[in-house]
């Protein structure tokens, strides 16, 4: 084994271990590798940066174009709106008729948005039809990863893989060579949820309002300022309440009007009502303070925080968002987004104080209380996905034949072999743009940049292992250990491998890992390398096992109150299901020796 060979490995288990623990955002892992391949001169500037400039990339970010025109049109609302109205009849017509949806919607576009315009319309109906959450919104994760699989376009993995492979010397991969395993997973995955998968998901209760599903009842209360308190005559952020005792004051009532000004720039006077959150400790030193009234018996429901200017809605972190690894408090959340954070849920655990220094990760839904006019500058934050009902966004109706017209052209050219795919994706981008589907702006803010930055440095890292031979050291030392069961073993291995690698780190890093030691295996064992792509390519595109094994599932964790065990007990036999499927219909529909 040389030098370089030693170094690609050694990033390798460097990389696993960043993308797993998650000590760093995935995109500055990317980069990181990206700059240490090139430090090391592994890889020469022009192969370290040739991932910004690969036809993955440039294809991916145009893909999240073309997906937010959909959802700027309203189109996937629409549709949302309309399956929703099915569970009025039959909860369980109702579901499948929504993971249909979901699933055909996803393998032509980005299937995060669609899952983002499905949560708030499945939470409205949960609480109309007393369902609770849990039920609804794991089945339309899965489904969005079901229909992802069926086309090239379908997960960003797909297009990866498609782009190495090409970069390899093979023929791309058609718009629909992924159908034929992929319907079989898909009707495989509704039979499993249907049967057995939604029965296995734990119902949570159904609150009526938001104050009662964040438990806000026994951390909110409401105290009057007497003349004599310390407080009076001080500014809040000043105020002896907050410096000596400690608690949040969320709201000042003065004369029945709620004070609209930014709350440390208030100076208190007698008789100002604080709404406060605190904990029990706080309360009892709250009680024994002097000139301190307190309301007893006081019940907080949503109306005490809604009123002409006011609202309160639950937001969830998004997937890519720029408060991940950030505090509320470091990221000066109520100056920021003009919104003050009330309450939070983190990975399963519901936080109503001390939550100001804890780390925001994805998938946390924190309780926020908000102006009514900044309320949609928070909904069309890409840091956040709104889940609770609040007005109707504005869509633009009137383009939304235009939009699914240039995404059909788009299928259709890259169907036909008409165009490249990368090619018709741009132009279908420039097109939507040109017949104002949505604007220049909000196309460069549809694009998830993380995503293009992990695979802009994440694809250099395939480039190292290909050059200094160390995928055809993995490929050997694999052959070496499986070859005698034959090829069959090779791809249920390379399945099984990338299905728990996908489960604790990126699915695309996945991908990049381990498509050059497939391709490089087939080599070796003089096969097709198709099959051994296509268990990478569908197993890094199918985790069901964690909640942050996949994006969609991450948006859903905190929403649904969901806990990390929910996600093993109803994901682990899918995935073994998908493993066994993918080991016996591999094999036939993409043989290992293709014919003339």
């Amino acid at each position: 084994m040389t030098l370089d060979m030693l170094i690609v490995l050694g990033v390798i288990a460097l990389a696993v271990a960043l993308f797993a623990s998650e000590k760093l955002p995935v995109d500055l892992t990317a980069i990181l590798v990206m700059c240490i391949l090139l430090v090391t001169g592994i890889v020469t500037p022009a192969e370290g940066l040739s991932g910004f400039s690969n036809s993955a990339t440039v294809t991916v970010a145009a893909m999240f174009i073309l997906s937010a025109a959909l959802t700027k049109t309203g189109a996937v609302n629409f549709l949302g709106d309309l399956t929703s109205r099915i569970f009025r009849f039959n909860f369980w017509v109702g579901l499948v008729g929504t993971m249909l949806a979901v699933g055909a919607m996803s393998a032509f576009i980005n299937n995060t948005p669609i899952v983002a315009v499905f949560i708030p319309i499945l939470l409205g109906l949960s609480t109309a039809n007393k369902i609770s959450p849990s039920r609804l919104l794991m089945p339309i994760s899965f489904a969005s990863m079901f229909g992802g699989v069926c086309t090239l376009i379908g997960t960003s993995t797909n297009i990866l893989v498609n782009s190495i492979a090409v970069q390899y010397g093979l023929p791309a991969f058609g718009m629909f060579e992924f159908s034929s395993l992929g319907l079989v997973f898909f009707a495989a995955g509704m039979v499993y949820m249907v049967v057995v998968g939604v029965r296995m998901i734990p119902e949570r209760s159904v609150a009526a309002d938001l104050t009662e599903k964040f438990q806000m009842h026994e951390y909110l209360t409401d105290i009057i300022l007497l003349p004599e308190a310390k407080s009076v005559g001080r500014k809040v952020s000043e105020s002896p309440l907050v410096r000596e005792v400690e608690i949040d004051i969320i709201e000042v009532i003065r004369g029945g009007r709620r004070l609209l000004t930014p709350l440390e720039e208030v100076v208190l006077q007698e008789n100002d009502l604080l709404r406060v959150r605190c904990d029990i400790r706080q309360l009892q030193k709250l009680k024994e303070r002097l000139g301190i009234r307190m309301i007893s018996d006081c019940q907080l429901h949503d109306g005490d925080f809604q009123c002409e200017d006011l609202i309160l809605t639950e937001v969830v972190i998004a997937p890519n968002s720029s408060l991940v690894g950030k505090t509320v408090k470091s990221a000066r959340f109520r100056n920021v987004f003009r919104a003050t954070a009330l309450a939070l849920r983190h990975r399963g655990q519901l936080m109503n104080t001390g939550f100001s220094e804890t780390r925001l990760r994805a998938g946390d839904a924190i309780l926020v209380e908000a102006r009514r006019e900044n309320v949609g500058a928070i909904r069309n934050d890409r840091n956040f996905v709104v889940v609770s009902e609040i007005e109707t966004p504005q869509y633009r109706k009137e383009k939304i034949l235009p939009a699914l017209a240039i995404i059909a052209a788009v299928v259709i050219t890259a169907s036909l072999e008409i165009l490249p795919i990368m090619i018709g994706a741009i132009i279908g981008a420039i097109l939507l743009v040109g017949a104002r589907c949505l604007s220049l702006e909000e196309a460069y803010e549809a694009i998830e940049w993380k995503v293009i930055f992990l695979l802009g440095g994440i694809i250099s890292l395939g480039v190292a292992l290909e050059k200094t031979g160390a995928a055809m050291f993995l490929s050997n030392r694999m052959i070496d250990l499986l070859a005698g069961l034959g090829p069959v073993a090779i791809v249920s291995a390379l399945y099984l491998l990338s299905m728990l690698l996908t489960s604790a780190m990126s699915n695309n890093a996945t991908a990049v890992l381990l498509a050059p030691i497939a391709i490089t295996a087939a080599g070796t064992m003089g096969v097709s390398p198709k099959p051994f792509l296509m268990a990478v390519t569908f197993a890094a595109s199918a985790s069901f096992m964690t909640p942050v094994g996949y994006q969609t599932n991450t948006m859903i964790y905190g929403v649904g109150q969901y806990r990390f065990a929910d996600f093993l007990k109803v994901g682990t036999p899918l995935n073994l299901i998908f493993w066994i499927l993918a080991t016996i219909f591999i094999p036939v529909f993409f043989p290992f020796q293709e014919g003339p």
